[in-house]
């Protein structure tokens, strides 16, 4: 099956859990192409994939604008082809009713603006990449990490993706695609 998986990252963590989706993918044998929606490099047609994975981070309320605008401008193809998005996020590390329904507020935005309305949600906890950050954001995030009782070591990034979910995620979004595939050949 050829799959593409296209992306936006501000720190990086959707850039690494992209690269383990295709791996993840291309070890069950298919062709993947993984593409960063704010640098796309050679053009490409959706026509040319079977199926797609879309991923972006929220920052401030809001997912990267090139993963926005790309699923604007291609909905229709998105929304006739087997496809899911991946929401990455710090809201996942805690089951606080505010902060989930935050999130499921900013993902029903996110498909009602850009009318994507088969967009299958999945959710990951994304990383703490305190190198990454000014002083200012720095200072911001060790709040969050407070408020949300992360261990922040001085000077260390915390990685919070759970990469065992994340592979059961990727497993059965494989499996639906290869069903929803061969139903279209039939």
């Amino acid at each position: 099956m050829n799959i593409l998986v296209l992306y936006g990252t501000t720190e990086g963590q959707t850039r690494k859990v992209c690269a383990f989706i295709a791996e993840r993918l291309r070890a069950k044998g298919d062709v993947v192409t993984v593409v960063n929606a704010a640098a796309p490099g050679a053009p490409f047609d959706l026509r040319d994939f079977q199926a797609a994975i879309v991923a972006a981070s929220i920052h401030v309320g809001q997912y990267q604008s090139a993963v926005v605008e790309f699923a604007r401008v291609h909905h229709a193809s998105l929304n006739h082809m087997p496809s899911a998005f991946v929401s990455v996020s710090l809201s996942m590390v805690d089951s606080d009713a505010e902060e989930l329904l935050s999130l499921a507020t900013i993902t029903e935005n996110f498909k009602a603006y850009t009318g994507w309305t088969n967009a299958e949600i999945h959710h990951v906890a994304g990383a703490l990449r305190v190198g990454a950050y000014d002083f200012f954001k720095r200072w911001v995030m060790r709040l969050v990490a407070w408020e949300k009782k992360l261990k922040l070591e001085p000077g260390k990034d915390l990685e919070l993706t759970d990469w065992e979910a994340l592979a059961v995620t990727v497993d059965g979004l494989h499996a639906r695609f290869v069903e929803t595939v061969a139903r279209k050949k039939d």
